[in-house]
């Protein structure tokens, strides 16, 4: 069932209409100039970026999983159309849109939303890293002005062309550049609320009027956008069309997927809410599948924009409709303005965009404390997503987790002797679906929570959905670490998740009976005092008669 459905259930207020269309006018107005700007970037025209946001963030708020999800196209996406543009053309694009939307709907009636939280951690940054890497390398062009003409999609050819064509670059195209991307930072910086990427658009597009300034707009080279969106046509259909873009269909699918179910786990982290994985993946299918018959680009949930919807007060899926209703509407109002856009500042939004995707300290935070594994892993994705392809960089690095996940569990079986001895009485074997014995309960005010088996990615999120349904958070949260041999970079941040929201909520967690290897780990990924607020304990019973220590090097 679709969020929208459930909120509107709840009951819907004028005052909850206004925080939305509040929320919804704030989103637009950051949506307006990335969605032309990543359209551009893409090798399209930047009326195809606004329709795609107005159709498919209509499409995304009314029918998907997650209360405050922005749908629209994303960056993540500019690799991956410019390569199949370059080869198909936008009637393969829209063909290869068409069927990854009927493969998400599949995937979603399917129930296999769920599995792709599989996907480790380190390969989600590696590729994200590798898609802000590409990015910014294609903006290069447009940043300096550079006469460079029509780049290539692979990344070496277009680095060699880029550096070909340096002495033509344009001093007046580099200084707006610069211009703008100052404006972008010292808006974040003191005035976070601001919409930074519209004020840097509307400045850098008044001082080209004003000073005639040589430099390559939305005009000069798309000839303008046009008022309304094209009445709907279905692309270009045959077999042989189908059989070449299909393995561009499955990559499209498969990155709509992965990002729109990052974005809602990212807001669900942000407003406690819990968003349903498998009626999101079919939202996202059926805004692929209306895109590209109104001229538009593959679309799926937009973390920055979703992000941005809910701190402007958001309440529900009506700011995401009201944001693609005020799109319509700028573009309905403000089409001929566009004319004045410069590419330059365009490009300087998405550059800001793709060191924002990088996550450079993310990454060097991996590469300095992870294991060896997890490095290989994200570097070998991130080098596969940059130097060959982004869908083969997110395989090799799951297969490469796999086989990590592997060599930890031969690692973690132990053979220890043990002393034979009569058991006391009424003592007997763990058991998974033994029932909670409240007599058991020493204090109300505390719960303690055993955890059985490795810590890795495919179990990190099961602590988060298990706790959520404690409902009133305790004072004291007593996790048993007795039977965990190992923690991975992904369980420690599911973890630390855990810690942080515990402390927000005035509940203190104490991670009982950790092993050696456990405790060094934890420490590695981030988790220690006084960073965050942690105490351990040698068992849980120590934990309960309150012998704890504030430190995990104990």
């Amino acid at each position: 069932m679709p969020k929208l459905v459930s909120s509107l259930r709840e009951g819907y207020s004028f005052n909850r209409f206004v925080a939305d269309t509040v929320a919804g006018l704030t989103v637009a107005i950051v949506a307006l100039p990335l969605a032309m700007g990543i359209a551009i970037a893409s090798g399209a025209t930047p009326d195809k970026g606004l329709f795609t946001a107005i159709v498919a963030g209509f499409i995304i708020s009314a029918f998907g999983g997650s209360r405050f999800q922005i749908g629209g196209p994303t960056a993540a996406f500019i690799v991956v159309v410019y390569r199949i543009m370059e080869h198909h053309g936008y009637a393969g694009l829209a063909l290869a849109t068409l069927l990854a939307g009927f493969i998400l709907v599949a995937v979603g009636f399917l129930r296999l939303g769920t599995y792709i939280k599989y996907i480790p951690y380190p390969v989600t940054i590696g590729f994200t890293a590798g898609i802000g890497i590409t990015i910014f390398v294609s903006q290069v062009a447009d940043l300096f002005g550079l006469e460079a003409g029509k780049l290539p999609g692979d990344f070496i050819p277009k680095v060699e062309a880029l550096i070909k064509a340096l002495p033509t670059v344009n001093p007046e195209a580099l200084v707006l550049s610069a211009f703008s991307i100052a404006i972008i930072l010292v808006l974040r910086r003191h005035r976070p609320k601001w919409p930074g990427f519209l004020i840097a658009v509307v400045a850098a597009s008044a001082v080209v009027t004003l000073f005639h300034l040589p430099v390559v707009t939305i005009g000069s080279k798309f000839g303008g956008i046009p008022r309304v969106p094209p009445s709907p046509a279905l692309p270009a259909f045959s077999l042989e069309m189908v059989q070449a873009v299909l393995p561009d269909a499955i990559t499209i699918a498969v990155l709509a997927g992965i990002e729109s179910l990052l974005s809602a786990v990212v807001a669900d982290g942000m407003t406690g809410r819990r968003h349903r994985s498998n009626c999101e993946l079919v939202a996202q299918g059926l805004a692929n599948i209306v895109s590209p018959l109104f001229g538009g680009l593959p679309a799926t949930g937009a973390i920055a924009r979703t992000a941005t919807n809910i701190r402007s007060g958001s309440t529900g899926p009506i700011s995401g409709i009201l944001h693609a209703v005020f799109l319509l509407a700028f573009m309905l109002v403000a089409a001929p303005l566009a004319s004045y856009v410069p590419l330059a500042v365009l490009a300087a939004i998405l550059a800001i965009v793709a060191w924002n995707m990088s996550e450079v300290h993310v990454v060097m935070r991996l590469l300095e404390n992870s294991s060896w594994g997890d490095r290989t892993v994200l570097l070998a994705t991130m080098g596969l997503t940059v130097f060959y392809d982004l869908t083969v960089g997110i395989e090799v690095g799951v297969v490469l987790s796999a086989i990590l996940f592997m060599h930890h569990m031969a690692e973690a079986v132990a053979i220890e002797r043990t002393v034979a001895g009569p058991l006391v009485e009424g003592d007997r074997k763990d058991d998974r679906s033994r029932p909670y014995d409240p007599t058991l309960a020493t204090d109300r005010d505390t719960v303690v929570y055993r955890i059985n088996g490795p810590f890795f990615f495919g179990a990190a999120n099961q602590l988060a959905v298990t706790l959520d349904r404690i409902g009133t958070r305790p004072k004291r949260l007593i996790l048993d670490f007795a039977g965990v041999p190992l923690v991975d970079s992904t369980g420690a941040a599911a973890l630390k998740g855990v810690i942080d929201d515990a402390a927000k909520k005035g509940t203190t967690v104490v991670l009982a009976a950790t092993s050696r290897p456990v405790r060094r780990s934890l420490v590695r990924f981030g988790i220690k005092r006084p960073h965050v607020a942690v105490t351990t304990a040698p068992s849980v019973e120590d934990a309960l008669g309150g012998k704890v220590s504030e430190t995990l090097a104990e």
